[in-house]
């Protein structure tokens, strides 16, 4: 496929539908280009990311909520909404060291991989529950069906959410990526911002519940996670507060569901296109890690991240100037033809699958990796056990989110027969 990145617009919708020609071309010509008019700079090339990602000190992660500047009248508006609720505070996905540092180690302790571990029957079960409620149609959109709740329900249910709250769960995390790389319009992200209002008292309540009713959740561990006193890295040793605590919850909620939700899809759609390896992961249960490392390598939910340039500096030989904007794209980087070979080829046997970066990698390594690999596993482990064949009908149009920073298909029609039914 030809293309032209001199003229390349990340919100052009055929873009948007499949970016990799022009981050291909951008690899080889331009792996640290300017979008045209934009004021925004692309790093494309696997190296060029990795050396980004390896230095905090120079390439910020402080870039507030969407990386662009607001006009001043529209950013009235923005206060007036956020006078409603609590404080919109930085933390773990816009904070850099020393703060980052601190963030990480309250948050860690309450969202220990031993708590991750322990989710597994939870998972499992929900998986179950879900197929079953459907294995008997014979084809389903999966998307509503599987892809969002499955990790909606699971996310909830490590927060603590009831069932009765579901709806709201997953509107509040819609509304918490409304304006993350896409083109809405200013009243649709105020409305959005109304939502984030909503889910900060809701869970505000449930944090104050826990001051008198401790839980064994991951509110309370939040509420009651503390720093050693004789931790070397960190001297502001102060507990979470309530700001800190809603912007935290707020990011595990986004990223333990938007993200899996969109992976769960793509990996059932590359399977379904290639039947020798959904052939080969019924045979063999082992390969199911492998299926779900090479399915978040070729989407990569997180297409991309921003970074702020802090002093003068080259990347790869490109002059970056300090206040430069920068998208670190994990996506262009996970194709990268350097370091995977026939990178859009889908190739779980490949060598070096742990290589890619869709959970990003140094100190903002996604803390929620671990969560998301167990559902993707299970998920696939429980499909495979139960369903004998999937394929794609002709109704289904491939659309994506239309969003060049968050991937994920839009729905996804599945027909299938059930193990042990003859098709």
């Amino acid at each position: 496929m030809s293309v032209d990145i001199s003229k390349f617009n990340p919100f052009d919708p055929a873009t948007m539908q499949c970016p990799f020609p022009h981050y291909a071309k951008m690899r080889e010509d331009a792996p640290v280009m300017e979008i045209p008019g934009m004021g925004i700079k692309l790093v494309t090339r696997h190296d060029l990311v990795m050396q980004a990602l390896r230095d905090p000190q120079t390439y910020s992660s402080q870039f507030g909520s969407s990386g662009m500047p607001l006009p001043a009248e529209i950013r009235k508006r923005f206060e007036e909404v956020y006078a409603e609720g609590f404080p919109r505070v930085s933390t773990m996905l816009t904070a850099d060291q020393p703060d980052h540092t601190r963030y990480r180690r309250l948050v860690s302790r309450a969202f220990h991989p031993k708590v991750v571990a322990e989710l597994e029957p939870t998972v499992r079960e929900i998986t179950v529950r879900l197929i079953e409620s459907w294995i008997d149609e014979g084809q389903i959109e999966f998307v509503t069906e599987f892809g969002v709740p499955l990790p909606v329900r699971v996310i909830a249910k490590a927060l603590n959410v009831p069932d009765d709250r579901l709806d709201d769960f997953k509107r509040w995390s819609d509304d918490s990526i409304a304006g993350i790389g896409t083109n809405i319009s200013i009243d649709e992200r105020i409305q959005a911002e109304y939502g984030v209002n909503e889910f900060q008292h809701y869970f505000a309540e449930q944090i104050n519940k826990r001051r008198t009713e401790p839980q064994n959740d991951i509110l309370t561990n939040l509420l009651n996670a503390t720093i050693e006193d004789d931790d070397p890295e960190v001297s502001d040793k102060r507990q979470l507060d309530m700001p800190e605590m809603l912007s935290i919850i707020q990011q595990l909620l986004v990223a333990g569901n938007e993200t899996t939700t969109k992976m769960l899809t793509e990996m059932i759609r590359l399977l379904a296109e290639n039947p020798d390896q959904w052939r080969k992961v019924k045979e063999d249960p082992s390969r199911v890690e492998r299926i779900v490392e090479e399915t978040l390598r070729m989407s990569t939910p997180t297409q991309g991240m921003w970074r702020m340039v802090t002093a003068d500096t080259e990347l790869g030989g490109y002059p970056l100037k300090k206040g430069d904007r920068l998208i670190i794209v994990f996506s262009s980087a996970n194709r990268d033809e350097n370091l995977f070979s026939d990178p859009d080829v889908f190739d779980p046997d490949r060598d070096n699958l742990r290589d890619h970066l869709a959970f990003g990698k140094g100190i903002h390594f996604c803390l929620g990796a671990q969560l998301s690999r167990l559902e993707g596993k299970v998920a696939l482990e429980e499909l495979s056990k139960r369903l004998d064949t999937i394929t794609l009908p002709d109704s289904n149009k491939y659309e994506y989110f239309p969003s060049f920073m968050l991937r994920g298909l839009t729905s996804l029609d599945l027909e299938f027969t059930p193990a042990g039914v003859k098709a």
